[in-house]
């Protein structure tokens, strides 16, 4: 208890130092939470590069389509372009490659598996915005919450930017989205290379708010208006390796919902929601062993536990 009252109220996360002498339950999770975590942003990073680097291939290249641009390595163009694909013998919407189709399966599959872990591990844009919020933590700003209703209801917004884009690039037959799309617009390196305000402004402005946005309120991005992020979440409904919470060995004591970047009910889920992006904040630093688990338990084949039952907002 004593733990807990000198934890509440300041991020879990934030700049947690090691004492490798200090044995002791409460120290050894703390040294699996920074662990945990310096893994995950090494990983981003890696990822975060490798994107760069192929943007500045691209844009420094002499032969014009001699290096594939930053649309042939995204998997959500595979969700763009599969319709034509399927539907005209084996084209592809312009700017789009098999590569997009070949993320696409990986995406499928890893989702499949481990639910939404592309979005806490790999995403470049995911690693942008967690970026942003240790920026803002650093400077001891706090973070805009969210009323939980208005919450729920903006997470649907992912779904209409999906459906959006899916529409208007099967109708126009072009990479609609790509003109006003943040993550192409801050990794595609234009801006640095090709810098034009009076026929990029649209996606300049859009990646400035989206950017801002993410500031104030983490990963805000991520929660209300990734399409990619809306078909994981449909996808991670069927992953194999789900967070399950344990009603025997939970005391409710609430930390595993504080450090969650998508702001997800944890302490009161009994299988958490298809929202998460996999980031382990929440298991880490569950004071309890077993109370919180990464556990092969998909949740359409594994009914829970009656003591684990417990009502969950959607």
């Amino acid at each position: 208890m004593e733990e807990s009252r000198t934890m509440k109220g300041q991020p879990i996360l934030k700049s947690l130092s090691l004492d490798f002498n200090d044995r002791s339950p409460a120290a050894n999770r703390r040294r699996r939470i920074v662990w945990t975590q310096r893994a995950r942003h090494l990983t981003q990073i890696g990822f975060g590069l490798f994107i760069i680097a192929g943007s500045i291939a691209h844009q420094t290249a002499v032969t014009d389509g001699a290096t594939p641009s930053i649309d042939a390595l995204c998997p959500f163009g595979g969700v763009e372009t599969l319709w034509r694909f399927l539907s005209s013998g084996g084209q592809y919407v312009p700017k789009t490659h098999l590569s997009n189709l070949v993320l696409l399966a990986g995406l499928v599959i890893g989702t499949l598996i481990a639910g939404g872990a592309f979005c806490g591990w790999i995403c470049p844009f995911g690693a942008i915005q967690d970026m942003l919020n240790g920026i803002r933590k650093r400077l001891g700003i706090r973070p805009v919450e969210l009323p939980a209703r208005l919450d729920r209801i903006l997470r649907y917004g992912r779904f209409v930017t999906l459906a959006l884009i899916l529409y208007q690039t099967i109708s126009l037959t072009k990479l609609w989205f790509a003109d006003i799309d943040p993550y192409r617009t801050l990794f595609g390196l234009e801006w640095l290379f090709e810098f034009n305000l009076l026929t990029s402004w649209p996606a300049y402005l859009a990646t400035i708010t989206v950017l801002i946005g993410s500031f104030f309120v983490e990963r805000a991005w991520c929660r209300y208006l990734c399409p990619l992020g809306g078909v994981i979440s449909v996808l991670g409904r069927f992953s194999l390796l789900r967070i399950r919470r344990s009603g025997d060995a939970c005391t409710q004591c609430g930390l595993c919902a504080r450090p969650c970047p998508v702001k997800l009910e944890v302490n009161k889920a009994k299988v958490i929601s298809s929202n998460c992006i996999g980031c382990l904040a929440c298991v880490e630093t569950c004071p309890r062993r077993s109370a919180l688990e990464v556990k092969l338990a998909p949740a359409w084949l594994l009914a829970p536990r009656p003591d684990t039952l417990q009502p969950v907002k959607p």
